[in-house]
């Protein structure tokens, strides 16, 4: 929503996953939000610590709001949750690019479909956020490398 916990945890996860892949130098990622609540903040502070706990730095990454050339520049936008997926949907230009998904796509076996937002929750809700996109943002990273390899 917010761009300051979710998507940007899940930018750093994914890049930490494609930096020691094979198609680093094939794929970029840029997290943002569907509201323009906090353009320009750095991600929640929590959200920076609890990414840190796995070796990701999230720190120097500024949020942002989801564009209509994003649907023409990526090839792929992920959401968190219905609620940000219906939004995504809904900001799609008539001729647009981009496939629409839900991050949780990539980790079924973790039993979620959404990720939960932690933001009014306890730094175990971090915790939890960062083990789902730990988990889905390696199994898309897998995906790429076998649709771009």
């Amino acid at each position: 929503m917010g761009n300051i916990c979710r998507s940007p945890s899940a930018e750093g996860f994914f890049g930490h996953h494609l930096a020691g892949s094979r198609i680093s130098a094939l794929v970029s990622a840029d997290s943002a939000g569907t509201h323009r609540y906090h353009i320009g903040r750095p991600p929640d502070s929590r959200a920076i610590s609890a990414a840190a706990r796995f070796g990701v730095d999230i720190s120097d990454l500024r949020a942002r709001a989801i564009t209509v050339d994003d649907h023409e520049n990526f090839d792929l936008i992920l959401a968190m949750d219905e609620q940000n997926l219906e939004l995504i949907t809904q900001s799609r230009p008539g001729a647009f690019r981009a496939e629409t998904r839900l991050m949780m796509d990539f980790a079924p076996d973790e039993g979620l479909t959404q990720v939960p937002d932690p933001y009014y929750g306890s730094q175990r809700d971090f915790a939890l956020m960062c083990e789902l996109l730990d988990v889905a943002t390696a199994n898309l990273v897998k995906e790429l490398e076998t649709r771009l390899v």
